[in-house]
């Protein structure tokens, strides 16, 4: 019997043992996840991880075939117009009266952009009372609308005059600067562009000239500054007192500036009433004077470089500008033509 408990005894403690490892081997299975091949987390190091690839073939979508774009033909670029000029001059025209409405009718008949004024704009003394029948009832169309009664003007002013002695002889010119309102600048002397041409009126009526009329005044350092800032076009210097002449008054020496060397091209003055065309070291200096009042005699001297001298009816000057030529010529009332002169850069 001593046999029996023994074996039995044995037999108990295999089958215990038996069943304890199929006990650990259970727990070791649950705790796995029973085979899942998720990492398990440890708490004394770190765990290590198969990498995986994130290089996931980028997915093609079909295209179509290409439909063909035209290309657009290049824009032409346009050419410039090019610049051009035509306006009239008239000058010692203020007197109503036959002569004056001949001369407004040549004028007219030219069509031009715009007309300048050598000045003696309202004879005999500027009065208020004698200035729109002296200029409106002729040039109303080229004033600015409601300035005449004698018609209706233009949306913007077509008339640039310059002083003459006989618009200041009362008030000191109050009625031109009343009537001629619309000047730009100080109304006595400004600047007109109408490219390829600048005009550069100048008052040369000394007694209401506070800016001076010598030729280093205030005045002139205006005008030779405006000219210097102005290479490229035809300057035109426009006043009422010839430097030079060979008619009744004369010479007015005090207006006898440096135009040439400042870059003017030509000079336009009246005062006498004649046309004349003298020059000076090739410089031009233009007296025209014929525009309706009355003509005078030639004085006594004739000026060194009087080239063209005329007094034996009235006119006008029509000028004619591009970029490349400058002509001018006075035309009289019957359409003769006594002068042309043609600059050329």
């Amino acid at each position: 019997m001593k046999y029996f408990p023994d074996v039995w005894y044995r037999f108990q403690h295999s089958t215990y043992q038996t069943w304890a490892l199929l006990f650990v081997l259970s727990s070791l299975l649950i705790l796995t996840g029973c085979g899942s091949s998720r990492p398990v987390p440890s708490t004394t190091g770190s765990v290590a991880t198969v990498p995986v690839s994130t290089d996931i073939p980028p997915m093609t979508t079909p295209t179509g075939t290409p439909t063909p774009t035209t290309t657009p033909a290049p824009t032409a670029t346009p050419t410039p117009e090019p610049q051009q000029a035509r306006f009239a001059v008239i000058g010692d025209f203020g007197l109503a009266g036959q002569p004056a409405a001949d001369v407004a009718a040549l004028v007219k008949s030219w069509n031009p952009d715009f007309i300048v004024t050598t000045g003696d704009n309202n004879y005999p003394m500027g009065a208020a009372e004698t200035i729109d029948a002296n200029i409106g009832q002729y040039y109303h169309e080229f004033l600015p609308d409601g300035t005449s009664a004698y018609g209706p003007g233009s949306p913007t002013n077509r008339f640039f005059p310059v002083l003459g002695n006989h618009d200041a002889d009362i008030a000191n010119g109050q009625a031109y600067f009343d009537y001629f309102s619309f000047l730009p600048g100080n109304q006595r002397y400004y600047t007109v562009d109408r490219p390829p041409v600048r005009i550069y009126a100048v008052n040369s009526v000394y007694w209401i000239e506070p800016d001076g009329i010598k030729s280093d005044s205030v005045q002139a350092m205006w005008l030779k500054e405006e000219l210097a800032a102005s290479p490229d076009t035809w300057n035109i210097v426009v006043f009422h007192h010839p430097p030079y002449g060979s008619a009744y008054h004369g010479p007015s020496s005090w207006m006898r500036w440096p135009y040439q060397e400042w870059g003017a091209d030509v000079v336009l003055t009246g005062h006498n009433h004649v046309y004349e065309r003298i020059m000076i070291d090739g410089f031009p200096y233009i007296t025209n004077g014929l525009g309706g009042g009355a003509r005078y005699a030639w004085g006594n001297t004739i000026e060194e470089g009087s080239v063209v001298r005329f007094n034996a009816d009235h006119g006008a000057q029509l000028v004619e500008a591009t970029e490349q030529q400058l002509t001018l010529q006075f035309i009289t009332r019957t359409g003769e033509v006594i002068d042309t002169l043609t600059l050329e850069r």
